[in-house]
């Protein structure tokens, strides 16, 4: 059995750790992967993916 590890960066991404397949609602497989960024700011272009914007708009998870 593979472990996944998703762990919430502080006033950034989740960061995923292991084997993990992201998925698009209508099931198309987006990448799969040991290792990936995936944006909680709402702000990247390249959702799911974290693209660095939460730097650009000073997101934090407090706000």
């Amino acid at each position: 059995m593979t472990h996944l590890r998703i762990t919430p960066t502080t006033d950034g991404p989740l960061e995923v750790d292991g084997e993990a397949t992201i998925v698009a609602p209508d099931g198309t497989v987006i990448k799969e992967t040991t290792k990936t960024y995936l944006c909680r700011c709402g702000e990247s272009k390249s959702k799911p993916f974290c693209d660095g914007s939460h730097k650009r708009v000073n997101w934090s998870e407090k706000n």
